[in-house]
């Protein structure tokens, strides 16, 4: 799936591609067509600064020609922090014990979504460490019911995304039938070497077994899957390709590459040296660029970005390529109803409220997106990669992003963001409809402004 040595071969040998060459691998990627191993490398290598402001240039374009104007938003829910595994640069690490641990009952799990729809948001991503003996596949099974049972004047969560540890098929399928979205794992790094440096014990330690996981998720039904690595572990270029390469694999195999990529950078968290783990430290230049590649090379992928970045670099970032964001995120059990109860497993450092970061969007005149209609709409893995390969997944998101922003505006926006938003949802809809698509889109609106939630094409 990944080979080490051939990846650290193509960064050695696509180092100093020409001018031309670079030009013509960009060219080839604002087709939408994905890019080789080979290509995706010589644009991490290439350091001229004019080059690289082509190259992010080009993943927005790329973004927008797939996705459209708009940015997906969740929230995510920590449920647990208790964990069994060790690894070195995580809060929860299990030989931490001065950390306070919590494990939230359904009750807690309630309240925690209550705070969460009143921010307004649709669609969170659960959380939490492994350990069966406090949150097994049960329990998260009941955290996911609870989750959908809760509302809000008329406002329920429509989608709950899952990162947790690698569980066996039938607790897969158990999950599936609860009624998750995407399932997120991360390999932290796919460097061996420092992955077993840095996963001393617990059962994360087995390398294999955790990558084995997305086999597992296809073979039980589970065709949406997320990945990502935690940039500063190791050196960046060998793990984007790594990352690229696994991708490859999952969609050459399956016929589904993954649905998201996260991309995390080490932050620091309660009880962690983590000056001393990341010892390849990627600078903001070269992040960014980083994501921009990301962006040419799987151009059917969401790329997503946590609230570990500063806001203004999470703004920056936003127009090379990222797709969905994080917003008011709490990273410990119980942050959103009851914080300060237990630790966080990083430092938050974008902690804007969700109604700031969608009032800085709108700003930029991007759409800020709850759509969670492909989902419900059987428009997952494969079907969901052929219209996003051909790019006809546009023909939905703009549509779906305006109308859940308009609902949002209805329901929670003060009355300053209110009037920016609608005057931002009257521009996108002359600029980035066409007229089959802005008769459903008035249709559906005008729905919405009469009372009626949950629209969608």
């Amino acid at each position: 799936m990944t080979d080490e040595k051939a990846i650290r071969e193509l960064i050695d040998t696509t180092k100093g591609a020409d001018e031309r060459e670079i030009l013509r691998i960009i060219d080839k990627s604002l087709e939408s067509r994905p890019l080789e191993l080979a290509e995706s490398a010589a644009l991490l290598n290439c350091d001229d600064g004019a080059l690289i402001a082509r190259i992010e240039s080009a993943a927005r374009a790329v973004k927008e020609k797939i996705y459209g104007r708009r940015m997906v938003l969740f929230a995510p829910m920590y449920i647990s922090n208790y964990c069994v595994n060790d690894c070195a640069y995580c809060g929860f690490k299990y030989s931490n014990k001065s950390i306070p641990r919590r494990n939230l009952t359904l009750g807690e799990i309630a309240e925690e979504t209550l705070e969460i729809l009143k921010s307004g948001h649709k669609r969170i991503l659960i959380v939490s460490g492994e350990d069966n003996k406090k949150c097994d596949v049960d329990f998260l099974v009941k955290a996911i019911e609870t989750v959908y049972g809760v509302e809000y004047r008329g406002n329920k969560i429509r989608r709950v995304n899952v990162n947790i540890a690698p569980c066996e098929a039938g607790g897969l399928k158990k999950l599936k039938a609860a009624g998750i979205g995407t399932y997120q794992l991360f390999q932290e790094t796919f460097h061996r070497e420092t992955y077993s440096s840095l996963h001393p014990s617990g059962p994360k330690k087995d390398y294999d077994k955790r990558l084995a996981i997305f086999e597992k998720c296809f073979e039980a039904g589970v065709d949406d899957v997320g990945i990502g690595v935690l940039y500063g572990l190791y050196d960046y270029k060998f793990e984007t390709l790594s990352m690229l390469s696994f991708a490859s694999y999952l969609d050459g195999k399956y016929g589904v590459g993954p649905h998201t990529i996260s991309v995390p950078r080490i932050e620091p968290a309660e009880g962690c040296d983590n000056s001393s783990i990341a010892r390849y430290p990627v600078p903001d230049d070269e992040f960014k660029k980083l994501i921009a590649v990301l962006r040419l090379s799987v151009p059917y992928t969401g790329i997503i970005l946590s609230t570990r970045e500063k806001p203004e670099f999470r703004d920056e970032l936003v127009k090379v390529g990222v797709s969905q964001l994080s917003a008011g995120s709490r990273t410990e059990p119980g942050g959103y109803g009851a914080p300060g109860k237990a630790t966080g497993q990083f430092v938050v450092s974008d902690e804007r409220s969700l109604q700031e970061v969608i009032s800085q969007l709108v700003d930029s005149g991007f759409i800020p997106s709850f759509c969670t209609s492909c989902y419900r709409s059987e428009r997952t893995g494969a079907a969901f990669m052929e219209m996003s390969k051909s790019s006809h997944i546009h023909d939905f998101c703009d549509t779906n992003a305006l109308l859940t922003f308009h609902e949002y505006l209805l329901d929670f926006a003060p009355a300053e963001l209110a009037d920016r938003g609608e005057r931002l949802i009257a521009r996108m809809k002359n600029e980035v409809l066409d007229r089959k698509q802005s008769d459903i889109f008035i249709k559906l609106y005008t729905e919405l402004t009469s009372g009626k939630r949950d629209v969608f094409v």
